[in-house]
């Protein structure tokens, strides 16, 4: 039986999971998926918890600041994972997560840059939108400074992350689409 062309096509897989993900906002568990999805992003998982982090922000606008500090954290620890992955597990588990996200040639390029900017390109990967997972497995790669790292991801996470939240806790369901 071959499936008629009147059927709506499936969404994909991580258009699934962000969904998922992102409905999380309604129940209990929002703050605390939204910690996980924050600091599994940093290091491995493909879904940004920015829509997640302005959903429970509009739903609760008091709390969009509390949760944006929560978002900076638990990403700047998983971001640590990503480093230590690039550091030590780059055999065994980085290399099958640059070749999921289909970086390997940009990720060679990132090491060799990281060399000689590596704080500025990790704060500035911090801040943007770009996959942050790949700028933290090549941090760990190249060997930059842990502290330097460290720095740099909160300085990035946090001023991202709080620009999320202030402008949700100021201005509510207006700016969502804006940002």
């Amino acid at each position: 039986m071959t499936a008629s062309t009147d059927e709506p096509a499936r969404p994909s897989l991580l258009r699934r999971l962000y969904d998922l993900i992102l409905a999380e906002a309604e129940t209990r568990r929002g703050p605390a998926v939204l910690a996980g999805v924050a600091f599994t992003e940093s290091s491995f998982f493909p879904i940004p918890p920015d829509p997640l982090l302005i959903a429970l922000g509009i739903g609760a606008p008091r709390r969009a600041i509390p949760l944006a500090l929560l978002t900076t954290a638990m990403s700047v620890l998983g971001a640590i994972l990503g480093y230590a992955i690039g550091a030590w597990m780059m055999e065994a588990i980085g290399a099958s997560i640059i070749s999921f996200f289909g970086a390997e040639q940009r990720f060679e390029q990132l090491v060799e840059q990281f060399r000689g900017v590596g704080f500025l390109a990790i704060l500035t990967a911090a801040f943007t939108p770009i996959p942050y997972k790949i700028f933290t497995i090549a941090a760990g790669s190249a060997a930059i400074p842990l502290f330097d790292f460290i720095i740099a991801s909160i300085i990035g996470r946090g001023a991202r992350f709080l620009a999320i939240g202030i402008l949700v806790r100021l201005y509510g369901a207006a700016i969502a689409r804006f940002i």
